[in-house]
């Protein structure tokens, strides 16, 4: 029997959200209805209801950071997983595709996800955002997707594990695999920028110079392991990195805005054999010109970070783990939490860089 849903919307690109009731069709093989408790408002979210990626897919059931109860199974499925806390996450490898195959799953070409069952009340299918859709009180996900977490921990903090701080924290550990005792940049400071900066500190960095040009966000970067903070709107930030290393600039930088403007800055703030990891979704457009020079001298690597190269059943445990140990900060990142109703607004406050995120809870 179809379960009748309620969620935030995107019918058409760059209009407001619309709250609406909707059904999802039962679970399919290998499919759960997930009950959602909490979901973070992520800046990938806004792209999508902009159309910034693509507008080809409209209308989307927004949101892909979340955290729930299973509800329901489909065949395939294990019954004893209903009423299991899960938290989702975006990608689940297949297991099958050529990645999967020769060991390197966080690629897979695959990725798992519920078949589209999710319809508006006057019949349209629904496009989950990032194949999940968690601005809802009801999603259906691909069993795969959910990872378990204990039902004694806060909704909203785990729901953020499923995107922004996984991002962050395995653009450190796994994508560049920063090292003890060495140098860090970051660029962007909202919610994926001060979890790399968590990663960059749990791996043992010793300097880590926060980038933004929000004075607020770079105070608050402190918090999570800043140890020196470089507004870029008041000075050229590669000279003052270079200031702050000793004239030779950082071992890792990390672009976490998703602009050529900053993605340049973080190649050249860089020491020789450097890492440079891309962490920031770029919209349709943007060019990088390089000095070939200059990039082939400084030497290194750059590579883009998709997911924090992350395999979900693997590192959303050990994440859970450092927060429960008090390692990862999970509760300052936090600003709000919002109803369902208030998602708008929180797109808003977003664009006005007021906060690291905001949580809608239900």
């Amino acid at each position: 029997m179809p379960t009748r849903a309620r969620g935030a919307i995107a019918r058409v690109p760059d209009a407001p959200v619309s709250i609406e009731d909707f059904t999802i069709d039962d679970p399919g093989p290998d499919e759960i209805l997930v009950r959602i408790l909490a979901s973070g408002v992520c800046h990938t979210d806004l792209g999508i209801k902009t159309g910034t990626y693509g507008t080809s897919d409209f209308p989307f059931l927004l949101g892909h950071e979340g955290a729930g109860i299973i509800e329901a199974v489909g065949p395939g499925v294990d019954e004893s997983r209903v009423g299991e806390y899960v938290m989702l996450a975006w990608r689940a490898p297949c297991g099958k595709c050529r990645f999967c195959k020769d060991g390197t799953m966080h690629l897979c070409a695959d990725s798992l996800n519920a078949e589209r069952r999710m319809r508006t009340e006057d019949g349209i299918l629904l496009s989950p955002a990032l194949g999940i859709g968690t601005f809802c009180t009801h999603t259906l996900v691909h069993e795969k997707q959910a990872i378990p977490v204990g039902s004694d921990l806060p909704a909203a903090q785990m729901s953020l594990i499923g995107c922004g701080v996984m991002t962050g924290v395995g653009a450190a550990i796994n994508s560049a695999q920063v090292r003890p005792g060495k140098s860090v940049a970051v660029f962007g400071c909202g919610g994926v920028g001060d979890s790399v900066i968590q990663g960059a500190r749990m791996a043992g960095a010793t300097t880590i110079i926060a980038v933004d040009i929000d004075a607020n966000k770079l105070e608050l970067s402190r918090q999570f392991g800043a140890t020196h903070i470089v507004n870029a709107s008041e000075c050229d930030p590669v000279e003052k990195i270079k200031e702050l290393t000793g004239g030779h600039g950082v071992n890792y930088s990390f672009e976490a805005v998703g602009q050529a403007s900053t993605l340049e800055q973080a190649l050249w703030c860089r020491d020789l054999a450097g890492t440079c990891i891309f962490i920031g979704v770029p919209g349709p457009g943007p060019h990088l010109n390089l000095d070939l020079q200059h990039f082939f001298d400084l030497g290194g690597w750059i590579r883009p970070s998709w997911y924090g190269d992350c395999l979900p059943t693997r590192d959303f445990p050990m994440l859970v783990e450092w927060y429960k140990q008090g390692n990862l900060l999970l509760d300052e990142l936090v600003t709000q939490e919002i109803t369902l109703d208030e998602t708008e607004e929180a797109f808003n406050a977003m664009k006005r860089g007021e906060t690291l995120r905001s949580v809608i809870v239900f």
